[in-house]
């Protein structure tokens, strides 16, 4: 089976390994032997009776040349709603199968942000075709936006809002969202901003609240501050991190002059949550998103620079081991103890390293509480070493029948399981006070610094008290 037959790997094959989550392997089924068949009619009978979001499961169970020929084949079948439901990777195969008119016809279905984010999938002619064939109005729109930063809060941003002004009654907003058109308004919303004569959001109202208001209060009676604002330039986690602040079901986006001009939805901020969480655990075991969907070839280089990292860390431990030979050489058991002082270090230091990496994403750490929480990993440490002291301590003796052995090894323990806990917190805080990813670069500084001040505090103790 070649690279670009078989299936994807972060689509789930079976329903057992969805884990519950129901994937319609009949549907898959159908699909495939209907591409085979070259039955454009049957593709898009098997996807146009599923939901958009159980279709593209379906899509993405298949290979890349399946899903082309699917596209292909039949791509009505690959509407503005199923496209938005795509992973990036199954999107970009679709993309590629579909001519410039059918992307167009596609963007013009669906929500604004995503129809960014379909155009972001794009090469550069592809994009100038494609966006030769929409509207001024929505051309002009996917542009403006495509300006933003990959991450930002920009490429979030519906450009389709409810607005009123604070005067009206809640019987005006009401009839005014009843009889416009259904262009002009979003398909889903939850609230409606409240705006002055210069477009300066004043607060929002929930339509739970317009549903139970009566038609003559006015809206500036019933609407609730806002809480929060979110800027175009404004990093994504940082935006998701406001909506999961203050339980947002959508916030408004203003321009530098702070007038309205957009608006994000809390389903587009699941997807950046996901996509953060995923991103900081590949950065911890240090690979990407090649490890998971990409060919052979891109995953091995994408793993390679970690991987040659790690050989020069395992090379300074080594080297520290080297310059102990000697005592190694008279006391075996040295030998056969001190990975077992490294690896400790090594396990402790990633459990704080995970714990600190996630309070950063969270913006659970801040400079109130950064000493408190340094000093409780600190601590941990301390009695992480006091307990695996007291217990390898007499397994070294029992073993090697030396209390001098049991007394090194205990020692070891005790001051590597501190160091792992300092480096564990210290680390990452640091390398985001610099301005890196604690994420991508913290493993590889927390693991060389318990290997290497393990291997030299349990052989320089050695060499101290043994010899």
């Amino acid at each position: 089976m070649s690279e670009t037959n078989k299936p994807r790997e972060n689509a789930m094959a079976t329903d057992e390994l969805a884990g519950g989550v129901h994937v319609d392997a009949q549907a898959v089924d159908d699909v495939r032997v209907a591409v085979a068949q070259r039955d454009a009619d049957a593709v898009e009978k098997a996807l146009d009776e599923l939901d958009p979001a159980d279709a593209a499961d379906v899509v993405e169970q298949l290979s890349a040349n399946e899903t082309q020929a699917a596209a292909r084949l039949a791509p009505d079948a690959f509407g503005g709603d199923v496209l938005a439901e795509l992973s990036d990777d199954a999107l970009e195969d679709v993309v590629d199968a579909l001519n410039p008119q059918q992307i167009a016809d596609a963007i013009h279905e669906m929500e604004f942000d995503d129809a960014v984010q379909l155009v972001e999938e794009l090469d550069d002619d592809m994009r100038s075709q494609v966006l030769d064939k929409l509207s001024p109005t929505v051309r002009d729109s996917l542009e403006h936006s495509l300006k933003f930063e990959e991450d930002s809060a920009g490429r979030l941003m519906q450009r389709d809002f409810v607005s009123a002004p604070q005067f009206w009654t809640v019987g005006h907003l009401i009839d005014y969202v009843r009889e416009a058109p259904p262009d002009s308004l979003p398909d889903v919303f939850y609230e409606v901003y409240i705006v002055d004569p210069a477009f300066h959001p004043l607060g929002s109202v929930a339509l739970s609240t317009l549903l139970r208001a009566e038609r003559s209060t006015a809206l500036s009676k019933v609407m609730a501050p806002l809480r929060a604002v979110v800027t175009p330039q404004m990093d994504q986690e940082d935006a998701a991190y406001l909506f999961e602040k203050y339980d947002l079901p959508s916030a408004p986006v203003v321009d530098a002059e702070g007038r309205l001009t957009g608006m994000i939805m809390v389903d587009d901020i699941v997807e950046v949550l996901q996509e953060e969480y995923t991103e900081d655990m590949l950065a911890l075991a240090g690979v990407n998103e090649a490890g998971l969907a990409d060919t052979i070839m891109e995953t091995v280089r994408s793993r390679v620079p970690w991987l040659a990292i790690n050989l020069g860390t395992a090379i300074l431990a080594s080297a520290v081991i080297a310059t102990f030979s000697e005592v190694i050489s008279k006391i075996v058991a040295l030998a056969v103890l001190a990975p077992i002082v490294a690896s400790m270090g090594g396990n402790a230091g990633t459990q704080g390293l995970a714990v600190a990496v996630r309070s950063i994403a969270s913006r659970d750490i801040t400079s109130s509480n950064v000493r408190r929480i340094v000093l409780r990993e600190i601590s941990a440490g301390l009695i992480n070493g006091l307990i695996f002291a007291a217990i390898m301590g007499p397994i070294a003796y029992l073993w090697f029948h030396s209390v001098l052995l049991a007394i090194v090894i205990g020692a070891a323990m005790l001051i590597n399981l501190l160091i792992a806990g300092l480096a564990g917190i210290l680390v990452p805080l640091g390398l985001k006070k610099l301005g890196a990813d604690p994420a991508v670069a913290s493993s590889v500084f927390v693991t060389t610094a318990t290997d290497v001040i393990g291997f030299f505090v349990f052989l320089g103790l050695a060499t101290l008290i043994l010899l």
